[in-house]
This record gives structure tokens, C-alpha cells and sequence, in this order.
């Protein structure tokens, strides 16, 4: 199948796809004519790795992950433990959503709000301490 089927097959892009291919990730065959040819093995990578990704996986673990896959000796503590660093990102990226909430609350709630020029968020945002 062509790069536009493989793309709708899998919803991912053929510009991601392209991406993909060219940091070998995955590897179509190409025709004569030069035309990506996906079989059913680069539709379930591109599969597989639009999953990774929307986990957050950075491609460099999605690699680890696809050859992991293929090892039928692998070890499924190695995959937990990908796993668990993942979880542990994405912790950190909450707690620091978090952390960027309150700051903004807070910052909104001080602000009156009304017509007088006086406002503690850009005073934040510029980097001045409030006074008083």
C-alpha cells in the first residue's frame, strides 16, 4: 500500500510517516518507480508507535520499545521499567502544570480587574516583585 493508505490505516501522517522513514524507523519498500510500498509489518510499527508517542514515548524509547517487541527473549522487567520512567515524566510535567496553575490563579485572583493600570499579573510576567 501507498504512503496515503498507510496514513489512513494508521492516522498518521504522511509527513510523520516520511519523518519516520527517514530516521529508520520504519523502512517500505520502494518500487521501481520509487514509490513507498507498506506492508502489513510497517502498518503495525506505524501502529505501534503512534500508540507509543501518544503516551508520550520519545521516538528514541518507541525504538527501544519496537525492538523489544521483536525480541521473543526479551524481558518484560526492561519494558516495565521503560514504562515506569515514562510515568515518572509525565508526574513531573503534571506537577509542574500544577505549579503553573496555582502561580496563574493566584496572579489572577490579586488582579481587580478593572480600569486602573495597576495589574499584578504583567507585573509578574515583567519580573517586578510587588511591593507592600
Amino acid at each position: 500500500m501507498n504512503i496515503s493508505d498507510a496514513s489512513a490505516r494508521t492516522g498518521v501522517p504522511a509527513k510523520t510517516i516520511r519523518y519516520y522513514e527517514e530516521i529508520d524507523l520504519v523502512r517500505p519498500k520502494r518500487s521501481a518507480n520509487g514509490y513507498r510500498s507498506f506492508s502489513d509489518a510497517d502498518i503495525h510499527k506505524l501502529n505501534f508507535v503512534g500508540r507509543a508517542r501518544s503516551l508520550g514515548f520519545p521516538i528514541e524509547q518507541c525504538r527501544t520499545l519496537l525492538a523489544l517487541w521483536d525480541d521473543e527473549a526479551r524481558s518484560s522487567a526492561e519494558v516495565k521499567a521503560i514504562a515506569e520512567a515514562q510515568l515518572g515524566e509525565i508526574d513531573a510535567r503534571i506537577a509542574d502544570l500544577r505549579e503553573m496553575r496555582e502561580t496563574l490563579a493566584h496572579l489572577i485572583g490579586a488582579c481587580a480587574g478593572d480600569q486602573r493600570p495597576d495589574c499584578p499579573i504583567l507585573e509578574s510576567l515583567g519580573g517586578e516583585i510587588a511591593s507592600g
